[in-house]
């Protein structure tokens, strides 16, 4: 795969505090994309609002390393979208194509406004399998990984649901749907050699990336987290994913999914079983990643603490 030949763009991923405890809200905020005009009432303007929102996926670079296991699926729907269709729309015509069978699909896509006033975003999936879905990068993102990781994501869902059960909707959501919000926004998934592993953990940067380079052939790297994804379409050197050693038979999304599925809890990821990795730091991801210098800067590849 060639590297992705963009510039440093784009915002840091909020920190969970920033994110917000909104009841609303499973994945972070439910923010509301920001239009470029006000369409006042305008009949149109829903249509032209569509085409708006739509344009931000224009934004995507297909060709990214990170995005090719995504690109199948993702592609036709984010054309679909650009041409005028509303994300949930283009989201179910992807889903009734890999679930045939009528109600197969793990989730349905409605629009955000399908959300009751005061309802838990999760609980709402939980209970209805429809999963509320605005216009933009965000959530077409959110939907991907639906599409992708079917399991997977009701397994988080089931374990939110069962925080929300325990503890009710609180001001803070508490360490377990902390760390639950955080896999769901910026994981990524890693089936590495254990001296890749170790190395990564111990924020070996000279080894990792320079004796251990050849070893990266042999690794498997796939981003779950969607505002991982989002934060992607303007790649920027600093922007780290929150790494999961993964261990499926093969590195099939499939394998992956039902193998992490079965894998994940609320005490598991509270635990904090995660490594951090600049993305644009993994070998062939990046043009500029095998000139010198590029792993010395300290403010990105930073020392673990000791």
């Amino acid at each position: 795969m060639r590297p992705y030949p963009g510039a440093w763009w784009g915002n840091e991923l909020k920190s969970l505090a920033e994110l917000g405890s909104d009841p609303n809200s499973g994945c972070g905020a439910r923010r509301t994309p920001q239009r470029s005009t006000d369409l006042g009432s305008d009949p149109n303007s829903a249509g032209r609002a569509n085409r708006a929102i739509g344009n931000e996926l224009t934004a995507i670079h297909w060709d990214a390393a990170w995005l090719q296991p995504w690109r199948d699926v993702g592609e036709p729907v984010a054309r679909q979208v650009i041409a005028g269709q509303p994300q949930p729309t283009a989201l179910n015509t992807a889903a009734s194509t890999l679930w045939p069978a009528p109600n197969a699909a793990p989730v349905k896509f409605v629009p955000q406004a399908d959300l009751p006033p005061g309802m838990a975003y999760e609980k709402y999936i939980f209970k209805s399998k429809q999963c509320p879905t605005r216009e933009g990068l965000h959530d077409f993102f959110n939907g991907l990984a639906w599409l992708h990781f079917p399991h997977t994501k009701a397994r988080l869902n089931q374990l939110h649901m069962a925080q929300i059960t325990r503890t009710g909707i609180a001001p803070v959501r508490g360490p377990a749907r902390d760390a639950l919000t955080l896999f769901d926004e910026n994981a990524a998934l890693l089936r590495a050699p254990d001296a890749l592993w170790q190395a990564l953990l111990a924020k070996d940067w000279a080894r990792l990336f320079g004796e251990l380079r050849p070893l990266w052939a042999q690794a498997h790297l796939v981003l779950f987290g969607h505002a991982l994804l989002e934060k992607l379409v303007y790649p920027r050197k600093p922007i780290t994913a929150h790494v999961f050693r993964a261990q499926p038979a093969t590195d099939s999304i499939a394998d992956m999914d039902a193998w992490l599925a079965t894998r994940l809890s609320a005490e598991l990821l509270a635990s904090k079983p995660f490594a951090h990795l600049p993305v644009l730091g993994v070998p062939g991801w990046w043009a500029g990643n095998d000139l010198p210098g590029f792993y010395d800067d300290a403010s990105v590849f930073r020392r673990l603490l000791q």
